[in-house]
């Protein structure tokens, strides 16, 4: 009959089965990590012999970019003198495709752009934003090695040469990177993090008047001034004409400002919004409609955050106009995993965590760059969740515009409230003069209502060219 194993023994017999399976499972980590090395090495020797084998003896050369924003008539030309048959027969898309590997094959260049987003995987994609970051068959593909070897994070703007999609592949390949962010690609590895980078209040003014009869912007720049790095909130009942406001402060910034990069982000909007925006605004439009799910409104907010801070670290002005941030934090709040505690409207604790990470990125640095964000807030939809989220935004802007549908209902636009309006610190974006006087023009407009007062100060205005020779009228 077997004997028994003493206990102790036992417990020494397991112990060792647990170390020989753990140093089992450290060898196996290693060699596979090894091999991962072994196979990046490959992979970045495989990209250096596509670079060198792609070498072009053509001249001619085609923009992936360029080519999504011709017309068709303009494509079917292009691909009469590329010989391509049949253009007629196929979709725009088709036909984009059958012009780069026309190209290709004849040893001519395809370049194209995008802004880099990275997917779990470690593999990214150039999202077009002719598109609005959405996901599509044009996208480019850039490696993990690619990624590594430039250090490349998500939002970056990357342009470069690409190559056509080989058999089995399905989606286009960056071979070479021409510029990483506007620059070339050795100007990124001094960067200092978006994180790391100081703020400080606005100190210089955007410069809002533009044409004697643009009333709004004329008011803005008296008593709400906007500087670089502002943090601002436009506060409105439905139809009291906050999306004029937005165009009327993008044109603005067009008009005296055009070294800013402008970006107007539409969230939860009607899609006709979105193209009178285009049509109106000389800007960046990214769109997600109401159609759309809000997994999809997440997606954009986060590219068009993550591009802006990217170009704030190369020390760029930047500015975004959000309609709506309500919206927006209703779409986190449908993809927000539910914390078990949900405060009144329906609103989880944690939905507006991300939203604020987006609000709060907006700052004046104090080594140069900016990013300002002016968003819609909506108030008296009837809806408890939209007074809840604007609740969670008042007070964290430093710059506030409140309109008044009492105002838009007897037509006076702009329609904005006076007296609640105004921005925090805002000696430091008016000189002191003007300062002065702006404060005498609040002591006499505030014993009035908002009506009386937007009434006052445009009759004023009417008479007067621009908002110097409004206030030197005020000393007489």
């Amino acid at each position: 009959m077997p004997r028994e194993k003493h206990p102790n023994q036992a417990h020494k017999s397991r112990s060792q089965d647990r170390s020989h399976d753990r140093s089992h499972d450290r060898s196996q980590d290693r060699a596979e990590r090894s091999q991962e090395r072994v196979q990046d090495r490959q992979q970045d020797r495989m990209a250096d012999f596509v670079e060198e084998e792609y070498v072009t003896t053509s001249e001619n050369k085609l923009n992936l970019t360029e080519l999504k924003q011709k017309s068709m008539p303009e494509l079917m030309e292009l691909a009469n003198s590329f010989k391509i048959e049949n253009p007629s027969n196929l979709r725009k898309q088709e036909l984009i495709f059958a012009l780069l590997q026309e190209c290709a094959s004849q040893n001519g260049q395809i370049f194209g752009e995008g802004v880099l987003e990275i997917l779990p995987d470690g593999f990214g994609f150039l999202r077009s934003p002719l598109y609005s970051y959405m996901p599509g068959p044009d996208d480019i593909y850039i490696s993990p090695s690619q990624i590594r070897r430039f250090g490349l994070r998500k939002g970056d703007i990357i342009s470069g040469q690409i190559r056509p999609p080989k058999e089995g592949e399905r989606y286009f390949a960056l071979l070479k990177v021409s510029e990483i962010g506007l620059e070339p690609p050795e100007a990124s590895k001094h960067l200092v993090l978006f994180d790391n980078l100081t703020p400080l209040y606005p100190d210089k003014r955007f410069v809002m008047e533009n044409g004697a009869e643009n009333y709004a912007s004329r008011v803005i720049d008296l008593l709400a001034p906007i500087g670089r790095g502002q943090r601002g909130l436009i506060v409105a009942p439905p139809r009291t004409g906050k999306t004029m406001m937005l165009q009327t402060i993008a044109n603005s910034i067009n008009a005296n400002h055009p070294e800013v990069y402008l970006i107007v982000l539409l969230i939860d909007e009607r899609p006709e919004e979105v193209t009178d925006m285009e049509r109106t605004v000389r800007a960046e439009v990214i769109s997600s409609t109401f159609d759309e799910p809000p997994t999809r409104h997440v997606q954009v907010t986060e590219m068009v955050l993550e591009k802006a801070k990217r170009l704030v670290e190369r020390k760029r002005d930047v500015v975004i106009l959000l309609d709506s941030i309500t919206r927006l934090g209703r779409a986190y709040n449908a993809v927000t995993p539910s914390s078990g505690r949900v405060l009144s409207g329906g609103l989880d604790a944690n939905a507006m965590q991300r939203p604020k990470r987006f609000f709060g990125a907006a700052r004046n640095i104090e080594s140069g760059g900016s990013l300002t964000i002016i968003a819609t807030a909506l108030i008296d939809t009837g809806s408890r969740m939209d007074e809840v989220i604007f609740e969670e935004f008042k007070g964290t802007g430093n710059m506030e515009i409140y309109l008044d549908r009492h105002l838009s209902e007897k037509r006076v636009f702009p329609a904005i409230d006076i007296n609640r309006s105004g921005t925090r610190k805002e000696e430091l974006l008016l000189d002191e003069e003007v300062l002065n006087r702006m404060w005498i023009l609040r002591k006499v407009l505030s014993p009035m209502n908002s009506i009386d007062s937007m009434e006052f100060l445009l009759d004023k205005m009417r008479k007067t060219k621009n908002n110097n020779e409004f206030l030197n009228i005020m000393n007489k």
